[in-house]
């Protein structure tokens, strides 16, 4: 069986949000200042609904997981998006599958003309440091736009142009 990719819709809403927490229940995450305590994890079909957002989801049959998002960065200039909640069962690790969302993500991103995309992480996430880092995506050592997220500590650009 292939795995096929889609939009989110409402019915993705709470299969998603349980395996965006037990991730960060896995490393050791689960805490204020992260999208663990953020109610829109709850809702993440109503989250990406402005017309330069998207959340983007993977299935293998009717198994949904995981998925990733893109939206606008609160607090920054209309050229600055965020990749956002890119979570995956562990499962689903390690299969390309997240190289695959995020790339959905990235280009969708170029093609709604942001031209640098924004994201925050902890040092835990080593799986998804490395793939940020081969696609492109360097260090920077301030925050950027009003994410809420001051927990987490690791912040990466990637340049979309």
């Amino acid at each position: 069986m292939e795995v096929s990719y889609r939009q989110i819709n409402t019915t993705d809403n709470s299969a998603l949000a349980k395996i965006i927490k037990s991730t960060l229940v896995e490393y050791d995450s689960a805490t204020a200042g992260t999208v663990f305590t953020d109610e829109g994890t709850n809702q993440l079909s109503t989250t990406f609904i402005d017309k330069r957002s998207r959340y983007f989801v993977a299935y293998l049959g009717d198994e949904l997981l995981g998925g990733a998002g893109i939206n606008l960065l609160s607090g920054e200039s209309e050229s600055v998006c965020e990749l956002q909640r890119m979570f995956l069962k562990p499962t689903a690790r390690g299969k390309g599958i997240g190289k695959k969302l995020m790339q959905l993500c990235l280009d969708f991103a170029k093609s709604k003309k942001f031209e640098i995309c924004y994201l925050e992480t902890f040092p835990a996430l080593k799986e998804a440091i490395h793939l940020y880092e081969k696609t492109g995506f360097i260090y920077i050592n301030y925050r950027m736009g009003n994410t809420g997220h001051f927990a987490c500590t690791t912040r990466m650009i990637y340049t979309l142009k």
